[in-house]
């Protein structure tokens, strides 16, 4: 094997450039080269998707070149090598690969053929979610659980039985097989959900241990750990999706025969009383519905607890599936059907340094434009300078990089094989680099902060944080034209966004006599915003949306928070020691009561809206909080009926907290609620039903 670094170049070479037919030896190299570090050492180096698009050029090259195609090319068997650490065994039926999709175009072509093959006008598939974890195979004979292993190369995989039992998901018997099944095997994947992940990276990062780069690397190296307690540590949960082999009780081919369609054979999974994916199968009368379905998943796949990176296709009928045969790496009658992808890898390039509103110094990764999951990635936030070096960044280092949610791009580490040594060591400044004052990073905190309040940057962001939609919300006042504002001098506080110059920003573009009409009726109305509006716009460290209408449940004035020590702080609801500590630092300070005191005779709100007596509403001197996915309604509004019914609306379960409201797939808020004795913890219809009352 050739050095890493070269293969890693050689690889980002070919996806950049693809590989012809004077390079196919060394595309073939590259694809041996990530199948061992993603079979064998379970630390893949580039993401499935940018694999899938190597592995389809050697496919199309060899298809274009039947000549060229060699018995050891990645093409003719499903995956290479095996740990010596574990016996191997056969699989009863080889665990193929699956043909990828990645649009309705690619399932349409595909549905052509499989109409082809069965020489049918429709046909009937199942889709169910592609589980993303360590594929398994496991037997039941006479009702007991008697072999697990692993995905292995196709044909042959590790077994890892003792493994396996540790997972409470796999029955050690299924008595439903009695009398009518004498032996079967049956396909699955082991997954670890995502909260119990985070927990895992958490306690590895404690123990000083590198955080595995994503749930199904976690997974499948719980799979191959020789400790089987340790396995059993490990939270993970098989779902099991397909039946491959099956004899009656007189050693007959009982599939087509017992069990003649997939979904059946999900159902009969189901009965053992094994987590399957029968709750989540979904029989599709045509391909448009198939289609639909696919879509349905992909707009709710990061509502889900557990990874899952596309869907599976089948045809459900297994006598038609068995027409359509197989290929020498996958069945005809199957394809996946590949989501955008949510991990691929680029170069780090920069490290550039924001200022936030309240001096936080933030590094900012600038990395090689790379598209993912629909969006063309450049800026990775990087939190602070521990990131930096518990990931082992180095200016000029390949990384991994991924999309929490489709939404923030993050690094899950850098590629240290890959380095070449002519990357170069991250030196975190010691100065702002907006005001050049010397950064301070307080006791107990990972971030450096710049202490000057009249640094420009943090000027700038406060005002920027002011003038939000979730704060006043002065619609026409963008960041873009705050910045340019703040540069030309037209603006440099808050107040002064009150005291614009509009003859001066008339001679910009884009402000026009009715953009200026506009942003004026927007600064008056702003004037009159609720005064929680005005406490969240206010910047005020630690103090949220919640926290913020919490506040100004207990005042009259936005001065009376001035009055209030540190203890009567703390009584209010959604307050802590350090939330505490924050507000009564804020009004303390002269320089703020200067600036409140100057938006006070500017006209601005800041007086508590009063609605009647709130002692008279249900919910007075209650707290709420909401976790996980609701069934009928959104996290906003169900704390709007809480408020409106008098309740307050909590951001963090403590002892303060009366209600926790539980939806799908709650997490940590639930665990450390199950401790606290004193509050009671209820679903939606419960909720409702106290609302109703």
């Amino acid at each position: 094997m050739q050095d890493n670094s070269i293969i890693i170049l050689q690889s980002h070479q070919f996806l950049k450039h693809p590989a012809n037919v004077d390079s196919i030896n060394a595309l073939r190299d590259v694809l041996h080269f990530h199948e061992h570090r993603y079979y064998v050492l379970d630390e893949p180096l580039i993401s499935d998707f940018e694999y899938d698009t190597l592995f389809n050029q050697l496919k199309e090259i060899e298809k274009n070149n039947p000549e060229l195609i060699t018995p050891d090319s990645p093409t003719q068997r499903v995956g290479i090598g095996l740990s010596e650490d574990f016996n191997e065994v056969k699989h009863l039926v080889p665990m193929l690969s699956l043909e990828n999709s990645y649009d309705a175009n690619d399932l349409k072509d595909w549905d052509r053929k499989v109409k082809e093959f069965i020489e049918a006008d429709e046909v009937e598939y199942v889709v169910e979610p592609k589980f993303d974890g360590g594929g398994i195979s496991i037997i039941f004979e006479n009702n007991i659980f008697t072999r697990g292993a692993t995905r292995g190369d196709g044909s042959v995989g590790e077994e890892i039985t003792n493994n396996l039992k540790q997972l409470r998901s796999i029955p050690l018997s299924a008595d439903f097989l009695k009398n009518k099944i004498r032996k079967i095997e049956i396909r699955g994947e082991v997954i670890i959900p995502n909260e119990k992940f985070k927990k895992i990276n958490q306690q590895r990062v404690e123990n000083n241990l590198p955080p595995f780069a994503n749930p199904r690397n976690a997974a499948t190296g719980g799979l191959r750990m020789k400790d089987p307690k340790e396995v059993a540590q490990r939270g993970m949960e098989a779902f099991l999706y397909h039946v491959s082999f099956c004899e009656d009780k007189n050693g007959n081919d009982a599939l087509r025969k017992i069990i003649t369609h997939h979904s059946q054979a999900i159902e009969t999974i189901d009965k053992l009383g094994i987590r399957s994916s029968f709750s989540v199968l979904s029989v599709c009368k045509n391909i448009d519905e198939v289609i639909a379905k696919c879509n349905e998943w992909e707009a709710k796949r990061n509502s889900l607890d557990y990874e899952i990176d596309g869907m599976v296709v089948k045809v459900n009928s297994l006598i038609l599936q068995e027409k359509c045969g197989y290929t020498a790496h996958h069945p005809r009658w199957a394809i996946a059907y590949k989501f955008a992808a949510k991990q691929a890898t680029s170069t780090l390039l920069n490290i550039e340094y924001q200022v936030g509103r309240t001096g936080a110094i933030t590094p900012v990764a600038k990395i090689e434009p790379v598209p993912l999951a629909g969006v063309t990635i450049s800026s990775i936030s990087l939190f602070n300078e521990d990131v930096i070096r518990e990931k082992d960044l180095m200016i000029g280092d390949k990384v991994l990089i991924e999309r929490s949610g489709d939404v923030i791009p993050y690094i899950v580490k850098s590629l240290a094989d890959a380095r070449n040594c002519s990357e170069q060591k991250i030196i975190f400044p010691a100065q702002c680099p907006s005001c050049n004052s010397t950064l301070t990073k307080p006791n107990e905190e990972a971030v450096w902060r710049c202490v000057n309040v009249n640094c420009p940057a943090q000027s700038v962001e406060r005002i920027i944080h002011f003038v939000s939609k979730d704060a006043m919300d002065v619609k026409g006042l963008g960041e873009a034209n705050i910045r340019k504002f703040f540069e030309m001098g037209i603006i440099s506080d808050i107040p002064s966004i009150f005291k614009i110059d509009f003859e001066k920003i008339s001679t910009l573009d884009g402000f026009g006599e009715k953009s200026i009409n506009n942003l004026k009726a927007a600064l008056e109305a702003c004037k009159q915003q609720s005064l929680n509006k005005l406490i969240f716009g206010l910047g005020i460290r630690f103090v949220g949306e919640g926290t913020a209408k919490n506040l100004e449940r207990t005042i009259h004035h936005l001065f009376d928070l001035k009055e209030k020590s540190v203890e009567e702080l703390l009584q209010i609801g959604d307050v802590g020691n350090k939330v505490a500590a924050s507000i009564f630092e804020y009004f303390h300070s002269d320089e703020n009561l200067k600036m409140l005191n100057e938006l006070q005779q500017i006209g601005v709100n800041m007086e508590a809206k009063i609605e009647g007596d709130s002692s008279t509403k249900k919910f007075s001197g209650l707290t709420f909080l909401f976790t996980g996915t609701l069934p009928t309604l959104s996290r906003s509004k169900a704390e709007e009926i809480a408020e409106a019914n008098g309740g307050a609306v909590l951001g963090t379960v403590s002892k303060k907290l009366n209600y926790l409201i539980v939806g799908a797939d709650a997490g940590s808020k639930l665990e450390k609620a199950q401790k606290i004795s004193s509050i009671k913890i209820i679903d939606e219809a419960e909720f409702l039903k106290l609302v109703n009352d």
